[in-house]
């Protein structure tokens, strides 16, 4: 998924494609090297974990690993109260809260929690961590090494399972024995599956928005061209682009990724009815002019320039890739019947990432779907987005299934 900025629920300003790399007066800085949050800058509203060596399922290490959370409400005595917010693929810890320090953007799903919302934090403990192999203060490629230079390409691939064994040593730090319940959509939500697959007997309840059981292949197909589109950037360096003075790094590639993946985000019937055919200017376009929707994934990719790590796009968007809940438990069927929590499943009529049969599959094949055989679809012509932008609906659904 992604897009996780409020904004982004809203048409985008008209900004010239020139504006996306100039540094004049009056224009956007210039494009740093990476958007990550580093050692050093605010912490904002972040704490820190270190949950020691983790190996990985592809054989890697990630050396004294950290996972960066925030945290909402109060852990009651019986440690019973606990939420876990898996966030999705660009998204981090910051469910709540203005932008400011240490925070370039206010939190992603202001309307689903908070106080007398459907993530209530005057009942809930609510724990949002940056998934490991992020930007924003978790462990990952623009983290420095024991050397104090940035991992780059020695940071490992890494799963969703091996995500979720991180989320799982935070829990322990933090007393957790047992999750109230565990809230993902899109890749947040392969993280609530695999929770309540692998660790069942510590999941009270699980909810998975517009997610999946396994990336399928038109899936995959999407996830290479935007890992293609970063890795063929002659700014790439291979990964390891951090260090050279005055240099963007892959910024084009990565623009041109999120430009990509904001047409899986989107669905057909918004853009349409959005843009339509409308100029940018009062220029034609056949005149050297732009239409509307051009400059709009412009403005997307600029953005996202400025808050994310090119390294940890192509490791994320890999994890997302090599997700199957089926592989080495006898396959999807048998994985999804270890899910023993009541599991709300919820599609997007207009999803054409992660498209209703999707959803279809896992309420199929997990027993405990609170909707039976068939899933929750929500009508919306926001495509994927809208688990995010239809907070209310989605909340509602949320606030049933906590009770």
């Amino acid at each position: 998924m992604d897009w996780q900025l409020s904004d982004d629920a809203q048409p985008a300003s008209r900004v010239p494609a020139a504006r996306l790399f100039e540094a004049t007066p009056g224009h956007e800085p210039p494009v740093p090297v990476t958007g990550a949050w580093r050692p050093g800058d605010d912490p904002g509203d972040r704490r820190f974990a270190r949950i020691g060596d983790l190996d990985t399922e592809a054989g890697g290490r990630v050396a004294d690993a950290v996972l960066a959370f925030e945290t909402w409400g109060r852990l009651n005595e019986r440690a019973d109260n606990a939420v876990l917010v898996a966030h999705a693929l660009t998204g981090d810890s910051h469910v709540r809260g203005p932008a400011g320090p240490g925070h370039a953007t206010a939190g992603w799903w202001e309307e689903v929690v908070g106080p007398g919302l459907a993530l209530d934090t005057d009942r809930f403990f609510v724990v949002a961590p940056n998934m490991l192999g992020g930007c924003q203060g978790s462990t990952g490629p623009a983290s420095f090494g024991a050397d104090g230079v940035e991992l780059g390409s020695r940071f490992p691939r890494v799963t969703i399972r091996d995500q979720v064994e991180a989320q799982r040593r935070l829990a322990d730090q933090l007393g957790i024995d047992r999750w109230h319940a565990v809230v993902g959509g899109s890749m947040g939500g392969m993280h609530a599956l695999e929770w309540a697959i692998e660790h069942p007997d510590r999941v009270g309840a699980a909810a998975l928005l517009a997610s999946n059981a396994a990336t399928s292949a038109d899936q995959i197909a999407q996830n290479t061209l935007q890992i293609e589109a970063v890795t063929t950037d002659p700014g790439w360096l291979g990964g390891d682009f951090y260090d050279l003075p005055g240099h963007a790094g892959p910024a084009r590639g990565l623009a041109l990724a999120r430009r990509m993946a904001m047409l899986g985000y989107r669905s057909q019937h918004e853009l349409n009815e959005r843009f339509r055919r409308e100029w940018q200017s009062s220029l034609d376009p056949l005149q050297g002019g732009r239409f509307q929707v051009e400059s709009y994934l412009d403005v997307h990719g600029n953005r996202f320039t400025r808050r994310f790590d090119a390294g940890s796009y192509t490791r994320l968007v890999d994890a997302m890739s090599t997700h199957d809940v089926g592989r080495g438990r006898g396959g999807v069927e048998a994985a999804l019947e270890r899910v023993t929590s009541p599991t709300l499943i919820v599609g997007i009529s207009s999803d054409r990432l992660f498209p209703v049969a999707d959803q279809q599959r896992l309420a199929a094949g997990i027993p405990t779907s609170t909707s039976g055989s068939e899933p929750i679809v929500l009508e919306s012509g926001f495509g994927h987005d809208a688990f995010l932008i239809e907070s209310g609906r989605v909340g509602d659904l949320l606030a049933t299934l906590l009770g």
